[in-house]
């Protein structure tokens, strides 16, 4: 705006220079000197005379009217000429009237008598009279001709005048104008000027506010630091009751040893009661008494100790829970006789023993002796919390010197290759019930091929074979029975998924495999765990979940290797989600119940898989999220060790993505670690138990219960 004002007034001050200049003065027009002596005429023989009009107009031909008008100089007499050949050539082109041709004046006639008698002398004087009146005529036409011309010349300059008072008029309103546009600019000026002013006040204000602003922010600031004192001393006295949480623990477990103590002191007496009885048998009755008090009393110690165990367990899992670690359950399974008779093949005919085919088998001791020898070495030495192994190794080195290795591992429970699925069962059954309070639980079996992992969670056909996945939903439906009483009612449904070669398949979808894209999606607010364009079926019992079982089991990816004649080629995961609302209390809450049972990891070596292709691509898929899994667990792993924000990488594997809540802190999260006894499998039983080392090592959080109150 300023460049346009400054350009405009410059203009103007052009203008106004240029209308100071003097105006230029026009040349003296010279009049045409009329009083030029008469040249005399050149009469041709035969009596014809050019004119001298047609002499000058040809002069001043087409090519004036073509270059505009002509110079301002003083006209000539025009030339008189004679000349029939020049007359003839230059022609006037100029629109001029000539005026008309006299014809030559006659003296009166005479008498007769005196022209007869003068013919002759006067006949010559006649002729010359008429040729002078004739020049004259010519000179006439001439002189109107030029002035004519004349006229013409200052009829233009007079209008080349009109033109140029024209010019300076339009100058000075030009000028005018400019005056006027200077003034205007002056005053846009004065404006800007005015709204330059606004702007720092109005920009005086905004710091103002501001300043106002960062005072509020730093009164907020000293709030906050208060806050944070408060919470600061919240957390130590959090911390203390933990440590209160771990003396009581401490205690439990001396009540428990001084109980036991109590129980063997119990039964000592018991055998000293029953061998006085033997002695004194004439006081039967007497001593039937006392052995049914002790009987009492020892009931009593036993459901004293039972119930110091409970409440020892429920210490142990809130510490856990306080801690926001994996729990992690490892699981021996036992030595089958499948493994005895492939173990066998591999021995050398003499210590075949008696059997001879693959159908045969061995009598008890042959069979016990065969067992020993498959089974690496293992131990347990925590008989009272059942939470340690041991695992034992000799090798002979270079030198040939025999060399022993020995592993020690804690868990929070081991459970022995005699371990029944009920006993199992029990320890999660709590951790199952949780859904129904509002907490997300996961529960996921892992292991290397063959270790029992589909046995563990999915089970077998009768009662006592049933897995995780069948007990937990029945508990899960006995539990909601029970608060029914409450007020409460629950809804539940179920789905059953795979991931196989990362593609997720629904189980329990009625056309093939690979139709539908699957998309996993979470819900921040909620920690919810969805699954696109999958069958979601409502529970009504806990026998639908059998059956739904039974045909995710016939869907399943399954195939034969080296190490395992059914063995699992996906990841299949379970997900019961419960939503209970109690009308009494106006609570309700929302949990879920994530069984998933891992496909095993193995080696192309060993399980032969390398032969065929499409084995091949399942194994490398299957090895690929399983290492994605330990890149997750590792990225939490220092994460919990205050390393800053470490990035997760959930989205390496479909597998860690859909395991991304339970795994992130928003889920109760128990890991089952299956182990194969057998010696040529101890490497991987290595492995598998470092790596539940680092998981039940990963701090994860606390999860929290999901309840809303309605009014």
């Amino acid at each position: 705006m300023a460049t346009n004002s400054l350009k405009r007034k410059a203009a103007s001050q052009e203008n106004i220079g240029a209308e100071q200049q003097p105006p230029r003065k026009l040349a003296a027009i010279a009049e045409a000197d009329t009083n030029q002596p008469l040249r005399p005429s050149k009469v041709a023989p035969n009596g014809a005379t050019t004119t001298a009009t047609a002499t000058a107009t040809t002069g001043a031909g087409p090519s004036k009217l073509g270059r505009g008008p002509p110079p301002l100089t003083k006209p000539r007499a025009p030339a008189l000429s004679t000349s029939t050949t020049t007359a003839g050539v230059r022609r006037t082109t100029r629109a001029t009237s000539a005026p008309p041709k006299t014809a030559p004046i006659r003296p009166p006639a005479r008498p007769t008598s005196r022209v007869a008698s003068r013919t002759g002398a006067n006949a010559a004087n006649d002729e010359r009279f008429d040729s002078i009146q004739q020049q004259i005529a010519r000179i006439e036409a001439a002189r109107a001709a030029d002035a004519a011309r004349l006229d013409a010349e200052l009829a233009q300059e007079r209008a080349k005048r009109s033109d140029l008072q024209a010019s300076h008029e339009a100058l000075s309103r030009e000028l005018t104008n400019a005056k006027t546009q200077e003034l205007a600019q002056r005053q846009e000026l004065f404006i800007a000027s005015d709204e330059l002013n606004n702007l720092r006040q109005r920009h005086e204000r905004e710091i103002s506010e501001l300043q106002a602003d960062l005072r509020r922010k730093d009164r907020e600031l000293r709030e906050l630091n208060e806050d944070l004192r408060m919470y600061q001393a919240d957390l130590e006295r959090e911390r203390e009751t933990v440590k209160s949480l771990k003396a009581t623990i401490a205690q439990q477990a001396t009540a428990q040893l001084s109980l036991t103590a109590q129980l063997g002191a119990l039964q000592a007496e018991k055998a000293a009661v029953q061998a006085e009885y033997d002695r004194t048998s004439g006081s039967k009755a007497d001593l039937a008494i006392q052995l049914e008090r002790a009987q009492k009393r020892i009931a009593e110690l036993e459901r004293e100790a039972r119930e110091g165990e409970s409440v020892r367990r429920k210490l142990h899992n809130m510490v856990q829970e306080l801690k926001g670690n994996i729990r992690v359950f490892v699981r021996v399974r036992p030595v089958l006789r499948s493994d005895i008779l492939s173990s066998t093949f591999t021995l050398s005919a003499g210590s075949a023993g008696a059997i001879t085919d693959g159908t045969g088998s061995p009598d008890p001791e042959q069979e016990a002796r065969l067992r020993e020898e498959a089974m690496a070495p293992m131990a347990f030495p925590d008989k009272m919390d059942h939470r340690e192994i041991v695992l034992k190794s000799s090798s002979e080195s270079a030198t040939g010197q025999e060399r022993k290795d020995e592993w020690q591992f804690t868990f929070d429970r081991v459970f022995e290759p005699h371990t029944t699925q009920a006993e199992v069962f029990e320890e999660i059954s709590q951790l199952a019930q949780s859904c129904t309070d509002g907490y997300n639980v996961c529960v996921f079996a892992y292991g290397q091929t063959g270790s029992g992992k589909s046995f563990t969670m999915e089970g077998g056909q009768s009662e006592t074979t049933a897995g995780m996945i069948p007990r937990a939903v029945e508990q899960v439906f006995r539990v909601a029975d029970e608060l029914k009483s409450k007020g409460w009612e629950y809804k539940m449904e179920g789905q059953f998924l795979e991931i196989y070669n990362e593609t997720i398949n629904d189980l329990l979808g009625k056309g093939e495999f690979d139709k539908k894209k699957h998309e996993i999606k979470h819900d921040p607010k909620t920690g919810r765990t969805t699954v696109t364009d999958v069958n979601v079926v409502p529970l009504a019992s806990a026998t639908q979940v059998r059956t739904l079982l039974a045909v995710a089991q016939g869907r399943r990816t399954v195939a034969a290797t080296l190490m395992n004649e059914r063995s699992s080629r996906s990841h299949s995961v379970f997900t019961l989600r419960i939503r209970g609302e109690n009308a009494l209390t106006g609570e309700s809450c929302e949990g879920s119940l994530n069984l998933v049972d891992l496909a095993g990891s193995e080696r192309l070596e060993k399980s032969g898989a390398g032969a065929d292709r499409e084995r091949l691509k399942e194994t490398q898929n299957i090895n690929k999220s399983l290492s994605a899994l330990g890149d997750v667990i590792a990225a939490l792993g220092e994460k919990g060790e205050g390393k800053g924000d470490k990035h997760i990488p959930y989205r390496n594997s479909k597998l860690t993505y859909l395991l991304q809540n339970s795994l992130s802190g928003n889920s109760k999260t128990l890991m089952f670690l299956n182990l194969s006894p057998l010696a040529t499998h101890l490497h991987e039983s290595l492995c598998s138990l470092r790596f539940a080392t680092k998981v039940n090592n990963t701090t994860i959080g606390t999860a929290k219960k999901q309840t809303k109150h309605t009014s």
